[in-house]
């Protein structure tokens, strides 16, 4: 499968999951296992892009760049799906559509850009990095999550059955690759450098736990203790903090050991 056929298949897949994507999320579910997840992620947006420019890769239906508005000098968000971004835009957000690998905005024009759930979903990751980088300012920050394979999560998804998003169509639908920590420095382009990691759904394998009773507080508290230690190198979703050069000097296009990094 090429780029053309993932981005396609991605936008597909993402259009008929708008329909309910917000169903067990937000507002919908405070308390749930998505609202500990998207609390995990804003507050690391918050630790960095407090009174900055953000940009939101994959911003979907502006669930956390609606968040993120409230801290933000200003809050911008760009997804492939028009569905997704049709939710976003009735929330009255500044998006649009564009891919991560072709983002449309100038370069060192933000001083975080942040990817959720998105990475997971492009092939050409080294041009997806280049193109976050490209577009931060010198010493600011890139935030990328990545799926985890060594993880509790990682493990029930390879073995385990493929969720639905609908009564047709299954998780194993659209592309998702995992790529475990160590491989991630290999992966970056030369302006980026891994500073820390934030790691969520350590404790947690399955949203389904979030609803046994007694037991949803306990993984909260767990969750949110271990998420910047040690631990956080098994989490199901693994988050990088990448700090840009303060130079800023983008990198040339390199191909070694099998990972390609690409600046545009």
């Amino acid at each position: 499968m090429d780029g053309h056929d993932v981005v396609a298949e991605t936008r597909a897949y993402y259009d008929e999951f708008s329909h309910r994507y917000d169903a067990q999320r937000g507002p919908n579910r405070p308390g749930g296992y998505h609202a500990l997840v998207d609390d995990l992620e804003v507050d690391l947006v918050a630790r960095y892009g407090g009174g900055g420019a953000v940009l939101e890769c994959g911003a979907g239906t502006g669930l956390l760049l609606e968040r993120i508005a409230t801290f933000a000098r200003s809050a911008k968000g760009i997804d492939l799906s028009p569905g997704m971004l049709s939710k976003a835009l009735s929330r009255g957000l500044d998006v649009r559509e564009a891919s991560v690998t072709a983002i449309p905005f100038a370069d060192d024009s933000f001083d975080v850009v942040c990817a959720f759930k998105v990475l997971a979903h492009v092939s050409d990751i080294g041009r997806a990095l280049s193109e976050m980088a490209r577009v931060t300012r010198p010493a600011g920050v890139v935030i990328a999550e990545f799926y985890n394979p060594i993880s509790l999560r990682g493990l029930l998804k390879r073995f385990g059955p493929s969720g639905h998003i609908s009564a047709q169509t299954k998780e194993s639908a659209v592309y998702t690759r995992f790529d475990p920590p160590w491989v991630i420095p290999r992966l970056l382009p030369p302006s980026l450098s891994l500073e820390t990691a934030r790691g969520v759904r350590i404790v947690t394998p399955t949203a389904a736990l979030m609803d046994i009773p007694g037991i949803r507080r306990l993984r909260r508290s767990l969750e949110r203790r271990l998420a910047d230690t040690p631990a956080a190198y098994f989490g199901g979703f693994y988050v990088a903090v990448l700090r840009k050069s303060s130079t800023g000097a983008p990198g040339r296009r390199t191909e070694s050991d099998g990972v390609y990094t690409a600046p545009r």
